[in-house]
């Protein structure tokens, strides 16, 4: 019996992960789609659809799955027009959140966000109630074995960065919006394609949160990325160490 659980176990995990690849797999589909009919099908000619074709290589999607939605993206009149939405809120312990979203119902949308807000210990404000305590920055990052930590920061000044990390993750490349793409580029024809290439937002200032109000605020999170129409989340939160091993056990 212990073996059959496991296994139950085992594909239930597997269920639950796919179900999340098919989510992420249709938020980078929706993203392309907008850029497309925003711009140009050609990659080359529109920085948002290479920075959305990047997003979907981070996530292992097939070429052809991104081949096949820039084609049908293409098409005059085909699929749903998609709007790009932002809301803003609070959620436990006053842990300020931006939602980021493309939908094509903004009432739906809407109303999704707020009840997920009410539910979840967290309220929905109006539109800029939090932001200013972000800054909205492009991030770009590479793995570690494309350059030296000198080499990478050299370069990142002189396509216009504002700051350079190097963790065991690789380097990261942070820049103001207005630079991410002309940055991108510059470090892209040097050190080939990037790992990962995004806009942000990134806290002024965190809230430290205890274990109980991690398991609220992380609950909330996840309902909010857990909606079809919602593109990404951020938070001003920390969560010390001890938290964080409590949270994985």
């Amino acid at each position: 019996m212990a073996g059959h659980s496991q296994f139950k176990n085992i594909m239930h995990r597997k269920g639950a992960q796919d179900a999340k690849r098919a989510k992420q797999f249709a938020k980078v589909l929706r993203e392309i789609t907008v850029a497309v009919r925003s711009g140009s099908p050609d990659p080359t000619a529109n920085p948002r659809l290479r920075a959305a074709m990047t997003a979907g290589r981070e996530i292992n999607m097939p070429k052809d799955n991104i081949e096949r939605a820039i084609k049908k993206a293409s098409g005059a009149g085909a699929g749903d027009d998609y709007t790009e939405v932002r809301y803003e809120g609070y959620g436990p312990a006053g842990v300020a959140i931006i939602v980021e979203g493309l939908t094509d119902n903004r009432n739906r949308t809407a109303s999704e966000v707020r009840a997920a807000f009410s539910k979840h210990g967290g309220s929905l404000g109006e539109s800029n109630s939090v932001s200013f305590m972000f800054a909205h920055v492009g991030v770009i990052s590479f793995p570690t074995e494309v350059a030296s930590e000198e080499e990478m920061l050299d370069a990142a000044i002189e396509a216009g960065a504002d700051n350079v990390l190097l963790s065991e993750d690789g380097h990261e490349i942070i820049c103001a919006m207005e630079n991410f793409f002309a940055v991108r580029d510059a470090l892209e024809t040097r050190f080939g394609e990037p790992k990962a290439a995004k806009l942000d937002w990134r806290p002024e200032n965190s809230v430290v949160l205890n274990e109980e109000t991690a398991r609220s605020v992380l609950k909330l999170i996840d309902v909010l990325e857990d909606n079809d129409d919602v593109q990404a989340v951020y938070a001003n939160f920390d969560l010390p160490d001890d938290v964080a091993r409590a949270l994985a056990a």
